[in-house]
């Protein structure tokens, strides 16, 4: 890295400093979204509402997540310092926020004011910091790192996936260490904590000196002209792919932990949540990386689908979650399942800016990866919902754990994990053909 700087002229203009670092410093921080399931017990309990009730926060951060992506990814394209100084300042002010009204919360058990002030602070608010802040560094490290695209960007995401698997035991600690009011006390502290880190990203980020935005002319040609220059049903082919890996892959890890306590690891639940993380993680670097290598970097999708059908096959057939409690083997075969599926899920995010821009080229691309984005947003309101659901209709529905409604949510992603990969041959073709 020292050589990379002499030879780059210094700081302002090394790669690592104005690129991959701030990425890593933004993603770090917006990534701690998935640890939802951490504190949103604590949350429902402190406040006085029931756990499905406070669940619908986290699927309103994701959902605006994906549509601020989707509308503001014009901003994004013109001005990345406004737009990761938007997500420091929004994600910041809405984990406060949610530490805000949990404490009201806390002083008047039941208040709905407390509820739709969580649904507003962690949905809406941080969700805009969600969506600008992943969507900042994106062409950012692209146009730095012109010959490894795809390490690049997983580089970045991989930093969203690994927040998780960082920030849990912190969080855990903190819960566990502030005494009473920790769940308030914790959101205001890291609050200001990934303020600091966000902020130092915001001015570290720098696009290269050689890189010039589109003339006037070309900067009014609209995305969905960017989209026509290829058969339109490339892009529709992209979409709903990424949409059905977003959505099957939120069914099954916002099970996760009843489902890992179903075949009879309760006493290590947190440790797989944490490898599982560092797979989500890894499947963001490692299949990014590996795309790279690839003519066709939509190959990594037929990987994923591939991979997520042929376990999840294996687990149903065996009824894995179901009997997994007694049979070490089929135990083995599920957690397997969820290190596949989180792979899969991560690689899914980190390839598609290069995918798009392998199809599209680089002048709109954070408008057009911010469209997309919003495949994240309906996926965020469809995939736990529809998990819970068919868990709360299948199976005991009155039980602690319901193994048969977890099985029974296999039938319905690997459904949509064969529709996906019959996209990915029939509609996303590769670019040689479509010229």
């Amino acid at each position: 890295m020292a050589n990379d700087v002499k030879k780059s002229g210094g700081w302002r203009t090394n790669k690592w400093i104005r690129a991959a670092i701030p990425a890593l410093l933004l993603h770090c921080s917006i990534g701690t979204v998935y640890c939802w399931s951490i504190f949103s017990q604590e949350i429902a309990d402190y406040i006085g509402f029931s756990k499905g009730a406070t669940e619908w926060a986290f699927s309103f951060a994701i959902f605006f997540l994906g549509m601020s992506a989707a509308f503001l990814g014009n901003v994004v394209e013109k001005d990345i310092h406004k737009s990761s100084l938007i997500a420091a300042i929004c994600f910041a002010a809405g984990m406060a926020g949610t530490g805000g009204f949990i404490y009201y919360g806390g002083l008047h058990k039941g208040s709905v004011v407390a509820l739709i002030g969580i649904y507003v602070c962690y949905g809406l608010i941080m969700g805009i910091g969600l969506g600008t802040g992943y969507l900042s560094p994106v062409k950012t490290l692209m146009l730095w790192f012109k010959d490894k695209k795809g390490l690049a960007t997983g580089l970045a995401v991989a930093g969203f996936g690994a927040a998780k698997a960082i920030a849990s035991p912190i969080m855990q600690g903190m819960l566990s260490g502030l005494g009473e009011g920790g769940i308030y006390k914790m959101f205001i502290i890291l609050a200001c904590v990934y303020f600091v880190m966000m902020f130092v990203g915001h001015l570290l980020l720098k696009k290269p000196d050689d890189w010039h935005e589109p003339s006037s002319n070309e900067e009014k040609q609209s995305i969905i002209a960017v989209i026509k220059t290829r058969p339109v049903m490339n892009y529709i082919g992209i979409w709903i792919m990424f949409y059905i890996n977003i959505t099957c892959g939120l069914a099954l890890i916002s099970q996760e932990k009843a489902i890992v306590k179903c075949i009879g690891l309760a006493g290590v639940v947190g440790i797989v949540s944490t490898v599982s993380a560092i797979f989500n993680a890894g499947g963001r670097l490692g299949l990014s990386a590996l795309g790279d290598k690839m003519k066709d970097r939509n190959t990594i999708y037929k990987i994923i689908f591939i991979a997520s059908i042929v376990m999840t096959a294996l687990v149903i057939v065996t009824g894995g979650i179901t009997k997994g409690a007694e049979n070490g083997v089929l135990a083995a075969i599920v957690l397997v399942l969820i290190m596949v599926v989180n792979a899969g899920y991560g690689g899914g995010f980190s390839n598609v800016p290069t995918l798009l821009s392998d199809h599209y080229g680089m002048g709109s691309i954070s408008a057009l990866h911010g469209i997309t984005l919003s495949a994240w947003a309906f996926a965020g309101l469809t995939g736990n919902q529809l998990a819970t659901w068919i868990v709360n209709h299948v199976g005991d529905t009155e039980a602690a754990y319901n193994p048969v409604g977890y099985q029974t949510v296999l039938y319905v992603t690997i459904a949509l994990y064969a529709v996906a990969l019959l996209l990915s041959f029939i509609f996303v073709k590769p670019i040689k053909e479509n010229k």
